[in-house]
Protein backbone atom coordinates (compact mmCIF):
# COMPACT_ATOMS: atom_id res chain seq x y z
CA UNK A 1 0.00 0.00 0.00
CA UNK A 2 3.04 2.37 0.71
CA UNK A 3 4.93 1.46 -1.91
CA UNK A 4 1.61 1.72 -4.09
CA UNK A 5 0.72 5.63 -2.46
CA UNK A 6 4.50 6.21 -3.28
CA UNK A 7 4.31 5.54 -6.68
CA UNK A 8 1.10 7.74 -7.48
CA UNK A 9 2.72 10.61 -5.55
CA UNK A 10 6.23 10.35 -7.84
CA UNK A 11 3.23 10.40 -10.52
CA UNK A 12 1.39 13.12 -9.45
CA UNK A 13 4.41 15.50 -8.36
CA UNK A 14 5.93 14.90 -11.75
CA UNK A 15 2.71 15.87 -13.76
CA UNK A 16 2.90 19.30 -11.22
CA UNK A 17 6.48 20.00 -11.78
CA UNK A 18 6.06 19.66 -15.71
CA UNK A 19 3.13 22.09 -15.39
CA UNK A 20 5.04 24.50 -13.09
CA UNK A 21 7.49 24.26 -15.99
CA UNK A 22 5.41 24.86 -18.60
CA UNK A 23 3.95 27.69 -16.89
CA UNK A 24 7.11 29.63 -16.25
CA UNK A 25 8.77 29.10 -19.90
CA UNK A 26 5.27 30.16 -21.84
CA UNK A 27 5.03 33.16 -19.53
CA UNK A 28 8.47 34.54 -19.29
CA UNK A 29 10.69 32.62 -21.99
CA UNK A 30 8.93 31.48 -25.42
CA UNK A 31 4.83 31.99 -26.57
CA UNK A 32 3.85 29.82 -29.46
CA UNK A 33 1.77 32.50 -31.98
CA UNK A 34 -0.20 31.27 -35.11
CA UNK A 35 -0.60 33.66 -37.89
CA UNK A 36 -4.87 34.33 -38.47
CA UNK A 37 -4.73 36.84 -41.20
CA UNK A 38 -2.28 38.26 -44.38
CA UNK A 39 -1.72 41.32 -42.86
CA UNK A 40 1.93 40.55 -42.65
CA UNK A 41 2.22 39.32 -46.03
CA UNK A 42 4.56 38.09 -47.84
CA UNK A 43 6.68 37.90 -44.59
CA UNK A 44 4.41 35.58 -42.71
CA UNK A 45 1.31 33.49 -43.97
CA UNK A 46 -1.88 32.47 -43.25
CA UNK A 47 -1.02 29.22 -40.78
CA UNK A 48 2.30 29.76 -39.96
CA UNK A 49 3.17 28.70 -36.64
CA UNK A 50 5.76 31.38 -34.82
CA UNK A 51 7.93 31.10 -31.88
CA UNK A 52 7.91 34.51 -29.59
CA UNK A 53 10.81 35.40 -27.61
CA UNK A 54 9.19 37.25 -24.72
CA UNK A 55 12.00 38.39 -23.08
CA UNK A 56 13.20 40.10 -25.94
CA UNK A 57 11.72 43.60 -24.06
CA UNK A 58 10.18 43.28 -20.93
CA UNK A 59 9.75 40.65 -18.27
CA UNK A 60 6.09 40.77 -17.09
CA UNK A 61 4.14 39.62 -14.02
CA UNK A 62 2.01 36.43 -14.78
CA UNK A 63 -0.96 36.84 -16.61
CA UNK A 64 -0.42 40.58 -16.33
CA UNK A 65 0.99 43.57 -18.42
CA UNK A 66 2.71 44.80 -15.11
CA UNK A 67 6.09 44.96 -16.57
CA UNK A 68 8.54 43.53 -14.07
CA UNK A 69 11.82 45.16 -15.89
CA UNK A 70 12.64 45.84 -19.64
CA UNK A 71 15.20 43.94 -21.09
CA UNK A 72 15.78 45.63 -24.91
CA UNK A 73 14.23 48.38 -26.95
CA UNK A 74 12.07 47.13 -30.31
CA UNK A 75 14.51 48.53 -33.35
CA UNK A 76 12.74 49.65 -36.36
CA UNK A 77 12.41 46.47 -38.38
CA UNK A 78 11.65 44.25 -35.59
CA UNK A 79 8.02 41.90 -36.10
CA UNK A 80 6.62 42.16 -32.71
CA UNK A 81 4.18 40.12 -30.91
CA UNK A 82 1.39 42.40 -28.92
CA UNK A 83 -1.92 43.05 -26.98
CA UNK A 84 -4.06 44.80 -29.54
CA UNK A 85 -4.17 48.21 -27.78
CA UNK A 86 -8.23 48.45 -28.11
CA UNK A 87 -8.75 44.54 -26.61
CA UNK A 88 -6.52 43.61 -24.59
CA UNK A 89 -7.34 40.26 -25.20
CA UNK A 90 -5.97 39.53 -28.58
CA UNK A 91 -2.55 39.21 -29.76
CA UNK A 92 -1.74 41.20 -33.04
CA UNK A 93 1.97 40.71 -34.99
CA UNK A 94 3.14 43.93 -36.81
CA UNK A 95 6.51 45.52 -37.43
CA UNK A 96 7.81 48.40 -35.88
CA UNK A 97 8.27 51.08 -37.85
CA UNK A 98 8.86 54.28 -35.62
CA UNK A 99 9.99 53.77 -32.25
CA UNK A 100 9.21 56.93 -29.18
CA UNK A 101 10.79 60.66 -30.15
CA UNK A 102 10.45 59.78 -33.46
CA UNK A 103 8.20 61.90 -35.75
CA UNK A 104 6.68 59.27 -38.31
CA UNK A 105 4.43 60.66 -41.73
CA UNK A 106 3.26 59.05 -44.77
CA UNK A 107 3.31 60.28 -48.12
CA UNK A 108 1.54 58.69 -51.40
CA UNK A 109 2.39 54.92 -49.19
CA UNK A 110 5.94 56.59 -48.43
CA UNK A 111 7.33 56.36 -45.01
CA UNK A 112 9.25 59.63 -43.89
CA UNK A 113 11.05 59.48 -40.32
CA UNK A 114 11.81 62.83 -38.88
CA UNK A 115 11.22 64.36 -42.25
CA UNK A 116 13.90 61.74 -43.75
CA UNK A 117 12.53 59.15 -47.06
CA UNK A 118 13.41 55.54 -44.92
CA UNK A 119 14.47 52.86 -46.40
CA UNK A 120 10.93 50.32 -46.48
CA UNK A 121 12.09 46.80 -47.72
CA UNK A 122 9.38 45.18 -46.08
CA UNK A 123 5.70 47.54 -47.47
CA UNK A 124 4.19 45.61 -50.50
CA UNK A 125 0.90 46.99 -52.45
CA UNK A 126 -1.50 46.28 -54.66
CA UNK A 127 -2.22 49.09 -56.50
CA UNK A 128 -5.70 48.37 -57.71
CA UNK A 129 -6.71 49.28 -54.39
CA UNK A 130 -8.09 52.83 -53.06
CA UNK A 131 -6.90 54.96 -50.75
CA UNK A 132 -9.41 54.29 -48.03
CA UNK A 133 -8.66 51.12 -45.84
CA UNK A 134 -10.63 49.66 -42.90
CA UNK A 135 -12.21 52.65 -41.94
CA UNK A 136 -13.39 54.72 -44.92
CA UNK A 137 -12.94 58.16 -43.41
CA UNK A 138 -8.71 56.88 -43.19
CA UNK A 139 -6.91 57.52 -45.97
CA UNK A 140 -4.33 54.82 -44.60
CA UNK A 141 -1.83 56.00 -47.62
CA UNK A 142 -1.30 59.11 -46.09
CA UNK A 143 -0.67 60.62 -42.58
CA UNK A 144 -0.01 63.90 -40.98
CA UNK A 145 3.35 63.56 -38.94
CA UNK A 146 3.04 62.46 -35.35
CA UNK A 147 5.36 62.07 -32.73
CA UNK A 148 5.74 58.92 -31.06
CA UNK A 149 4.89 59.26 -27.48
CA UNK A 150 7.61 57.74 -24.87
CA UNK A 151 7.43 54.07 -24.61
CA UNK A 152 5.43 53.29 -27.45
CA UNK A 153 5.83 52.25 -30.75
CA UNK A 154 4.36 52.75 -34.32
CA UNK A 155 3.69 49.46 -36.28
CA UNK A 156 2.18 48.39 -39.90
CA UNK A 157 2.08 45.56 -41.23
CA UNK A 158 3.74 44.48 -44.39
CA UNK A 159 0.50 43.78 -46.59
CA UNK A 160 0.26 47.42 -46.36
CA UNK A 161 -3.36 47.74 -48.26
CA UNK A 162 -4.85 44.87 -45.81
CA UNK A 163 -3.33 45.94 -42.46
CA UNK A 164 -5.17 47.42 -39.33
CA UNK A 165 -2.07 48.54 -37.83
CA UNK A 166 -1.07 52.05 -36.19
CA UNK A 167 -2.43 54.30 -39.02
CA UNK A 168 -5.60 53.58 -37.74
CA UNK A 169 -5.56 52.94 -33.92
CA UNK A 170 -2.17 54.23 -32.96
CA UNK A 171 0.40 53.17 -30.99
CA UNK A 172 1.83 50.46 -29.28
CA UNK A 173 2.78 50.80 -25.59
CA UNK A 174 5.67 48.83 -24.14
CA UNK A 175 3.29 47.45 -21.20
CA UNK A 176 1.43 45.64 -23.99
CA UNK A 177 4.66 43.97 -26.09
CA UNK A 178 4.55 40.33 -25.78
CA UNK A 179 7.84 39.75 -27.60
CA UNK A 180 9.60 39.43 -30.32
CA UNK A 181 8.85 37.06 -33.57
CA UNK A 182 12.15 33.93 -33.88
CA UNK A 183 11.46 31.05 -36.11
CA UNK A 184 8.55 29.46 -38.35
CA UNK A 185 8.65 26.05 -36.39
CA UNK A 186 5.06 24.82 -38.50
CA UNK A 187 3.50 26.07 -41.52
CA UNK A 188 -0.42 24.90 -42.94
CA UNK A 189 -1.45 25.86 -46.03
CA UNK A 190 -5.58 25.15 -45.98
CA UNK A 191 -5.85 25.80 -49.45
CA UNK A 192 -3.84 23.62 -50.81
CA UNK A 193 -5.30 21.32 -53.38
CA UNK A 194 -3.11 18.25 -52.67
CA UNK A 195 -3.29 17.18 -48.98
CA UNK A 196 0.47 16.35 -49.21
CA UNK A 197 1.00 20.04 -50.14
CA UNK A 198 -0.89 21.49 -46.87
CA UNK A 199 2.46 21.41 -45.07
CA UNK A 200 4.96 23.92 -46.32
CA UNK A 201 8.14 22.19 -45.74
CA UNK A 202 10.41 25.45 -47.14
CA UNK A 203 8.94 27.54 -44.00
CA UNK A 204 9.78 25.06 -41.71
CA UNK A 205 12.46 26.20 -39.27
CA UNK A 206 12.51 29.60 -41.15
CA UNK A 207 14.43 32.90 -39.49
CA UNK A 208 12.12 35.45 -39.04
CA UNK A 209 13.31 39.06 -40.84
Amino acid sequence: MDRKKSKTREYVESILIAALIALVVRSFVIQAYKIPSGSMEPTLLVGDHLLVNRMSYVVKMPFTDTVLFTTGKPRRGDIVVFRYPEDPSKDYIKRVIATEGEKVEIRNKVIYIDGKKITDPWGHFKPDLGARGFTPFIDKDNMSPVVVPKDSYFVMGDNRDNSLDSRYWGFVNERHLVGKALIIYFSWDSNAMNVLHHIRWSRIAWLIK
